[in-house]
């Protein structure tokens, strides 16, 4: 649906409030609809790209989101000060709170959303499988009480049975959501869960359900309008999840037939008809992967879902606009035989997070900084809310961009949107583009075997370990070329008796790309190229995203340059521990692009140096942040056997301090909790030992590798003789 097929505007003027690439979703459609649009701002957003996106913004407080995008009194004001007819949330933030929906009721401005006794009733969690069970939709067995107590819930498990999973009333987005599988972790989990359901929905209150194992997301788009009118637009796949939260979502799912998919369409629109819902909503079912036709109702999201794209694209329909008509007062455009589905589309969540293995365990870390180069790929639709400069900070949700793409077939859409995901360029922070394509080059993934533990089950083999020596190799070489006038190289580093062009000695660097070990790399420039040792090691377990074809781009071989073409170097005779050199050449080919060339193979590299003097590298979607390695700087950090400082592995908040000075603590015990964009990081005891120098403190804002504590590991002293 386009904006030609009525020249009827339901409103002149519509407040977005939220920000990001929903907020500059939002206001496409309204610019296609001739609506004029005003965008809402927090100081840290004061140059965002929605901001600018808008026709009119207006500021409505300080970086956090309790003083500006969660406060109705500054919304609601600046709605009436730019004379906005009606408000639309976008997702997350206000788009499910009631208070929010019933003060615009009341000051006259038109919510883009369902009525505030609909999201009441379906805003709990405990109510609203209460409400669809009457309707005859079924509901996962487990807790049916609002308000249990830490002992009521341990009652109740015991009445369901383990595995279960605790969830909060409130909210979604898998905030809060905790997986039990044994008795002695249920009171752990009961006070995390709490903790995060506070933090996130100013409420605590959980509930239970059994855990349904392998157990597949599968979502349904409703559309309701005021005149009783109700159809669902067909299903979502989203069972590609990371701690409850969906990172890869398509429509259709591979799963269901169309008899299947017209039941669950059918109690999708019932869960609707039962609260009298308008508007857009999702309808959330779990269904087991080996029993499509049990499904269960998990919840329902009053508000457009982040994953509404691949049903736009398959659809054909705009839903943004759906919403503006509905609240509006006009009748759905469209009847239950109107949709049709046609083809396959893919979506996937960049995240502004670092993807890291420790041991056996994988790991998702938010990450932050200031966007150096964003080149979003052409051919397929992208939604994003950033832009070269902009500065991600630990105040809001991670998620930074969706790439997705259609094809006739599933398999087309999927090579589409891994060949986009290798040709986006984003330096300066760390991402988990990386980690999508792997994701995508699953057998399983492949082949539509999906459920929400297949990224738990793969584990570490999603993840490149070690940094490929190609991208050292280029780091090195960019630092040898001759980009200024006066001839003289530059040194990303900034060292004294740096890398520098025809010295016939070797020089060593150590150098750390993201959270990786030191690597040392040996250097000895030619007039025209450069020789690169690096010691033997292995790429262990690790998955070159190179070496995936798509994105990749050989490059002809250039014609000798400054920085060009060197022989192939002898291995030095005191690297003994240095495989042998590799004769190497980089030339630059546009301001931040080198062509490097390692082993015969050229391919191309965006790069772009932070102030802090970090150099980022990417290509086929990857990026490293390589730094040049402290001489001291191996000490700073807890070892598993000297014990040593505690960092903060990412910017954020202490949440929970569980030590005091002075304590004795044991190896994996809890220290520390750190929150940083809604999401939780808890800290533990490298080894045994005793608590010093406890620097951190519950509320205190700390930087990344900001030092929290050191346990200080037990001396052993021998026994007089």
């Amino acid at each position: 649906m386009t904006a030609s097929r009525t020249a009827a505007r339901m409103f002149d003027t519509v407040l977005v409030a939220n920000r990001g690439e929903i907020a500059v979703r939002v206001i496409r459609t309204l610019r296609a609809l001739g609506v004029r649009s005003v965008a809402v701002y927090s100081d840290a957003d004061a140059h965002a790209p929605h901001v600018r996106a808008a026709d009119e913004a207006v500021r409505i407080g300080p970086a956090a989101a309790a003083e500006s995008y969660l406060s109705i009194p500054n919304v609601i004001a600046a709605a009436q000060r730019t004379g906005a007819q009606a408000i639309h949330p976008g997702y997350g933030f206000l788009s499910e709170n009631t208070a929010f929906a019933a003060a615009c009721e009341q000051a006259g401005i038109a919510f883009v959303g369902p009525p505030s006794s609909a999201i009441d009733a379906m805003g709990d969690k405990i109510r609203a499988k209460q409400t669809v069970a009457k309707a005859g939709v079924p509901v996962v067995p487990g807790s049916d009480g609002a308000g249990l107590s830490d002992d009521d819930l341990v009652e109740v498990v015991s009445e369901v049975g383990y595995p279960v999973l605790l969830k909060p009333s409130a909210g979604g987005g898998g905030k809060g959501m905790r997986e039990v599988h044994r008795p002695e972790d249920l009171a752990d989990a009961i006070a995390g869960a709490r903790r995060e359901a506070r933090g996130s929905f100013g409420d605590d209150t959980l509930l239970v359900e059994r855990l349904v194992t392998t157990p597949r997301h599968i979502e349904i788009q409703v559309m309701a309008d005021a005149h009783g009118g109700v159809v669902h637009l067909g299903e979502r796949e989203c069972s590609l999840q990371r701690r409850h939260q969906k990172i890869i979502e398509e429509a259709p799912s591979a799963l269901l037939t169309p008899a299947q998919r017209a039941e669950m369409g059918r109690a999708a629109c019932e869960a609707a008809r039962a609260v009298g819902y308008t508007g857009a909503g999702t309808v959330e079912f779990i269904v087991s992967s080996d029993r499509p036709d049990e499904f269960f109702f998990l919840e329902m999201n009053t508000r457009l879902q982040v994953e509404h794209p691949v049903t736009e694209e398959v659809t054909g329909l705009d839903l943004v606009e759906l919403q503006l008509r509905a609240a509006a007062g006009e009748p759905l455009p469209i009847t239950q035989d109107d949709v049709v589905l046609r083809g396959h589309a893919v979506e996937a969540r960049v995240y502004a997070e670092a993807t890291s293995v420790t041991g056996d365990t994988l790991t998702f870390l938010p990450s932050g900084g200031t966007v150096l180069d964003w080149t979003p790929p052409a051919g397929v639709r992208v939604d994003s809310g950033i832009e070269t400069g902009t500065v991600v900070g630990s105040d809001y949700d991670p998620m930074l961009a969706k790439v997705i793409a259609s094809g006739a077939t599933r398999d087309e859409a999927l090579r589409r949107l891994d060949a986009a995901l290798g040709g986006t360029t984003l330096l300066g922070l760390d991402t988990n583009i990386g980690f999508l394509r792997a994701l995508l080059a699953d057998d399983d993934v492949r082949a539509g075997r999906l459920d929400t533990g297949l990224i738990a089950r793969r584990g570490t083999a999603l993840v490149e370990t070690g940094t490929p020596e190609d991208v050292l190799g280029a780091v090195a070489g960019q630092a040898l070329l001759r980009l200024e006038p006066s001839g003289d190289v530059v040194d990303p580093f900034d060292v004294p008796g740096g890398w520098r062009v025809g010295e016939p000695a070797w020089t060593v660097r150590r150098l750390v790309a993201g959270g990786g070990e030191a690597t040392e790399v040996r250097i000895r420039g030619r007039a025209a190229g450069f020789d690169l040792a690096l010691p033997d090691r292995a790429q262990a377990g690790g998955r070159d995203a190179g070496d995936q074809g798509a994105g990749e781009q050989d490059a002809a071989q250039p014609a000798d340059t400054a920085g060009g073409a060197a022989a192939a170097g002898a291995r030095p005779a005191s690297a003994t521990a240095a495989a042998p050199a590799v004769g190497c050449r980089t030339v630059a080919v546009a301001p931040g692009r080198i062509e490097h060339t390692h082993d015969g193979r050229t391919r191309r590299y965006r790069v772009a140096h932070a102030p802090d003097g970090v150099v980022w590298i990417g290509r086929d979607g990857r990026t490293w942040g390589v730094r040049e390695q402290e001489p001291l700087e191996a000490s700073r950090t807890a070892s598993d056997s000297d014990g040593g400082p505690v960092l903060s592995p990412m910017p954020g908040t202490v949440t929970v301090v569980d030590v005091a000075e002075g304590d004795t603590v044991t190896a994996g015990q809890k220290l520390v909790v750190v929150e940083a964009m809604k999401m939780e990081h808890v800290l533990t005891a490298p080894v045994d030992g005793t608590v010093r120098e406890l620097r951190a403190r519950p509320g205190a804002t700390v930087a990344k590798d900001a030092v929290l504590l050191v346990v200080a590991a037990p001396t052993h002293q021998e026994e007089p003789a």
